[in-house]
């Protein structure tokens, strides 16, 4: 009897090329993010990692390679199909609807996706405690790291296989920056959602990461586990 072979990853990215205006942005991106695991996509300013994320969501579109969704092939399928075959995505900036309560962006969140049942809101809720005192205030009047929150929640109730999130430390408090690490690893640690974590931010990284990649340029430069990210490692790619 044949030995069944290893099961693909979650997200993989082989040979991911894209262009702005003629300019290339990225170069040849490949990278994978394996089922229950949270990989951080590092690098400076500038260097293609929301692009990356972009060409994952279809956002930006592709010269060359390709982008696989447990073992699938995305190809041309647009923003909202991939949306509902499992990618769950932050963008920087939250983007979540200001003039409307808490309860209503998550509220449209569900709808947009046909949701049903209760048990997925009370579990978001759970991993974001605050989000229950607030469900009736302004997504506007929440502060920054309450509408990280908010942004993250958002994403986890269209139940993902994948979830990408862009810079969820930029501006915001230290104290709300750990309890943000703290639920990224409970998500992790349940095993139902893997995480691709673009973050300029190394303690963040080397709290909650599994594995790593360095983009530099608009291509990958450096990888590997999460202990391998040493101060060489760093000061060469990451140091501003």
């Amino acid at each position: 009897m044949s030995t069944p072979g290893p099961s693909p990853p979650v997200l993989g990215l082989s040979g991911v090329a894209v262009s702005y205006e003629g300019s290339r942005i990225l170069r040849g991106v490949s990278l994978e993010v394996p089922q229950s695991r949270l990989v951080c996509l590092m690098g400076r300013n500038g260097v293609g990692k929301t692009t990356t994320l972009k060409a994952i969501m279809g956002l930006a579109r592709l010269d060359a390679g390709a982008i696989t969704l447990a073992g699938r092939e995305l190809a041309d399928l647009p923003t909202p199909e991939r949306a509902r075959l499992g990618i769950g995505y932050v963008p920087q900036g939250r983007e979540i609807f200001p003039h409307l309560t808490v309860w209503e962006n998550l509220k449209i969140s569900r709808v947009v996706h046909r949701l049903k049942g209760d048990a997925s809101l009370e579990r978001t809720l759970e991993l974001f405690p605050m989000l229950k005192e607030f469900l009736h205030r302004k997504g506007g009047v929440l502060s920054g790291g309450q509408q990280q929150q908010l942004a993250i929640a958002r994403a986890l109730l269209t139940d993902p296989k994948i979830l990408l999130l862009d810079e969820p430390t930029e501006g915001i408090q230290p104290n709300v920056i750990d309890m943000i690490g703290e639920t990224l690893l409970k998500i992790k640690q349940e095993g139902r959602v893997s995480l691709l974590l673009v973050e300029q931010c190394v303690d963040f990284c080397l709290q909650v990461g599994d594995s790593f990649y360095i983009m530099d340029r608009g291509s990958i430069v450096a990888s590997g586990g999460i202990d391998e990210l040493n101060n060489a490692t760093i000061k060469q790619h990451l140091a501003v």
